[in-house]
């Protein structure tokens, strides 16, 4: 038998993990030997086949992580995917990488900052590793592929790497393939369940060399990210929000407490940029005709807030909810106005 056939034999063994796998090389020496040792039946090893058959018709690579293309972060993790699938460009992942995580309900504003972010990290070499989720994974996503070229950025999968969810980014995981790379430790064709999500965050946080944390509730899936960044002894920046808002108490926490430094921009890792400076201002300038929207989310906000967030009166702010309100585009509630 093959060594990768072999390795994925073990590995789809039920009952065996990471831990489980690197315990059985240990006692019996080899791959090969430790795949012997199970005695695995002929439907089992037939459905390795298959899915290895299936890999290749879909140019899904497997990279083992005595490769020299494995990425070298989380080749030191404990318990490391010992075999990751890869869908792309298998370059993208020797670069230099950094994560950019938050929440799926963020605001407009919040996404434009870390898009804005992930550009600049893109632009100079960096690929920007996120979990494909919508909210603030898209926005990292999107922002690096906004720079020319390819290997910009890294989608990790709690499922199958062809296996796109959410539904929604079915655009996105195409330009992903097509100019970074999409990777995964699961099975091709898996269906991932709630606990995969958990897993997928443990490898966004191993890539990475540093680790930003967007908009996030303080119970969070990006936090749970944030969380292992900090155990692997990663780099931990957090992007702060207004207080009144749920999604500010992620990263707000990891500031107070000193576990990440405060994120105020593209110079807080490569000095003072003129050129994104000028970029971001022009941006503000097309755009402030919807600063109020960009400030809404799923949360309701007051108008205080808002005033607050977005630095107008809040005469001013009541004319402009009044106007979004008769476009459709947000929706006054109990305790304040949300982005429809």
């Amino acid at each position: 038998m093959s060594e990768l056939f072999a390795r994925l034999l073990i590995l789809r063994t039920p009952g065996i993990g990471p831990a489980k796998y690197s315990a059985l090389i240990r006692k019996f020496g080899d791959v090969r030997t430790a795949a012997d040792s199970l005695q695995s039946n002929t439907a089992h090893c037939d459905m390795v086949r298959r899915e290895m058959d299936l890999a290749a018709q879909l140019n899904i690579h497997y990279i083992c992580d005595d490769d020299s293309v494995y990425p070298a972060n989380l080749r030191m993790v404990k318990n490391h995917p010992p075999v990751i699938s890869v869908r792309g460009n298998i370059e993208t992942l020797s670069r230099p990488i950094v994560s950019i995580v938050g929440t799926r309900h963020a605001t407009g504003v919040g996404m434009r900052f870390v898009a804005d972010l992930s550009r600049e990290f893109a632009s100079r070499g960096f690929a920007v590793a996120s979990g494909m989720a919508i909210g603030c994974d898209t926005a990292a996503h999107r922002g690096a592929l906004n720079v020319v070229g390819t290997n910009q950025t890294i989608a990790v999968l709690a499922g199958g790497v062809d296996y796109i969810w959410p539904a929604e980014n079915e655009s996105l995981y195409w330009e992903i393939v097509a100019r970074g790379a999409v990777i995964s430790e699961m099975p091709v064709g898996f269906v991932p369940i709630a606990t995969n999500f958990i897993q997928r965050n443990r490898w966004v946080a191993g890539l990475c060399d540093k680790l930003i944390l967007g908009e996030a509730d303080i119970n969070s899936g990006s936090m749970a990210t944030a969380r292992f960044a900090i155990e692997y002894g990663r780099e931990i920046w957090a992007i702060p929000s207004h207080p009144a808002d749920s999604r500010s108490t992620g990263p707000n926490s990891l500031i107070a407490s000193h576990a990440a430094k405060l994120c105020s921009g593209v110079s807080d890792f490569f000095g003072d940029d003129k050129t994104s400076a000028k970029s971001e201002k022009n941006e503000k300038n097309l755009d402030s005709e919807n600063s109020v929207l960009d400030a809404l989310g799923t949360i309701p906000v007051s108008e205080s807030v808002l005033a607050q967030i977005v630095k107008k009166s809040v005469s001013e702010i009541k004319r402009e909810l009044v106007v979004l309100e008769l476009q459709g585009l947000a929706r006054k509630t109990d305790t304040g106005y949300v982005r429809i």
